[in-house]
């Protein structure tokens, strides 16, 4: 089915995301994955093509594109193309809003030119050891002393944890104010007191590093503060939309990546003399997938639209990224067993695929959480 949420200048956006994966990704790859971490260089090269900061305010070096369907085009490419990338949808979809939206002139001045020429990674410190989906179980705390709030706490999990260098650290402030005593802190590379631990050995994804983070006594300016003291909930909760549609969009475009690789593996690998994707069972599996991917795609869609309409709400968010991620877990396994031995061989794309797509059911809420979310909004 056609998809009709694209214009011109989105298309032409995505042949520029295809270029730039093609010269700056491609051929540095499998040594990334081998270092299990992407070089730095490749986010500078991504400012360069205007892959970053898009949505920033042009005074400050972005580009001043407020429309989630060119954040969305990049998304695409990049999943398409496999988890061995920069963490451009961690700079434009999760962090570059925060920046855009919750920074004061002054913070904007210092941080936004070196954020849209890729020069700053960003991150955000969300999930402890102890609290992942339920951020009630924080235990990372700031006081103000002065001029200066002092963190203490650790964060793990976090994405683009050795390369960031301005991180967005979710500390309590009001230990007596439940959800409404949170603030967003942003610890810059080098404070006192701020150390990175081990790169986390995960099962996939293994060139975006991810990393554990510490805080003894940092020192962080009241400058630094990112939005309201105590309103950190609410800036969370009105950028985690965004972010959940944008792994659905990944997810999606993924597994639809490996769909149509799978489906020309099973028209070319014959078994008892004919192609494995004429067997009945296989025909239907294979149809399945491709009605089930078109009917994803198109609610996608539909929310893609609803965010640059300004309808988007928590609730679709939550849809989308549940079914979606559940959705491309199922599939991709599908393609597995297509495969037979060879989709067991991390040498076909499929195997890769496989272990880097677990984690999208889990990273940016669960689809437990997604669908208690839901539930609760449907009154039960």
């Amino acid at each position: 089915m056609r998809r009709i949420v694209f214009e011109t200048e989105h298309e032409q956006l995505r042949e520029t995301a295809k270029q730039f994966i093609e010269r700056e990704i491609a051929p540095h790859a499998a040594q990334w994955e081998s270092d299990r971490l992407v070089d730095r260089s490749v986010y500078v090269a991504a400012g360069k093509y205007g892959l970053i900061g898009f949505n920033l305010p042009e005074e400050y070096g972005g580009g001043g594109i407020d429309d989630f369907r060119f954040n969305a085009v990049i998304v695409e490419e990049l999943a398409k193309f496999g988890s061995a990338s920069p963490a451009l949808s961690l700079q434009n979809d999760i962090v570059g809003p925060y920046m855009a939206n919750l920074t004061t002139t002054e913070q904007k001045e210092r941080w936004l030119p070196g954020f849209a020429s890729g020069e700053l990674i960003g991150a955000i410190a969300m999930s402890e050891p102890g609290a992942g989906s339920d951020l009630a179980g924080i235990k990372t705390s700031a006081v103000l002393d002065g001029d200066h709030w002092v963190l203490n706490g650790a964060k793990t999990f976090i994405s683009a944890g050795i390369n960031s260098d301005l991180v967005i650290v979710v500390a309590r402030t009001n230990p007596e104010a439940g959800h409404k005593g949170f603030t967003l802190l942003v610890v810059e590379r080098g404070m006192s007191g701020f150390e990175r631990g081990r790169k986390l050995d995960k099962m996939g994804q293994h060139a975006q590093d991810t990393a554990e983070l510490s805080f003894t006594d940092v020192r962080v300016p009241v400058a630094n503060v990112l939005g309201e003291v105590d309103k950190g909930f609410y800036h969370l909760m009105h950028n985690l939309p965004s972010e959940r549609l944008s792994i659905a969009i990944a997810a999606v475009a993924g597994a639809r990546k490996t769909f149509t690789e799978t489906l020309q593996y099973a028209k070319d690998r014959k078994a008892f003399g004919q192609s494995i994707g004429s067997f009945q069972h296989n025909r239907f599996q294979l149809a399945e997938m491709a009605t089930e991917l078109d009917i994803a795609e198109q609610y996608v869609d539909r929310c893609l639209r609803a965010v640059v309409d300004g309808e988007l709400t928590a609730v679709d968010a939550a849809k989308a990224k549940w079914w979606t991620t559940e959705l491309a877990k199922r599939v991709i396994d599908a393609c597995v067993q297509l495969h037979g031995g060879y989709g067991y061989m991390n040498e076909y794309p499929v195997a890769k695929a496989y272990v880097d797509a677990r984690i999208q059911t889990i990273f940016g809420g669960t689809t437990e959480i997604m669908k208690d979310l839901i539930g609760r909004d449907l009154g039960v």
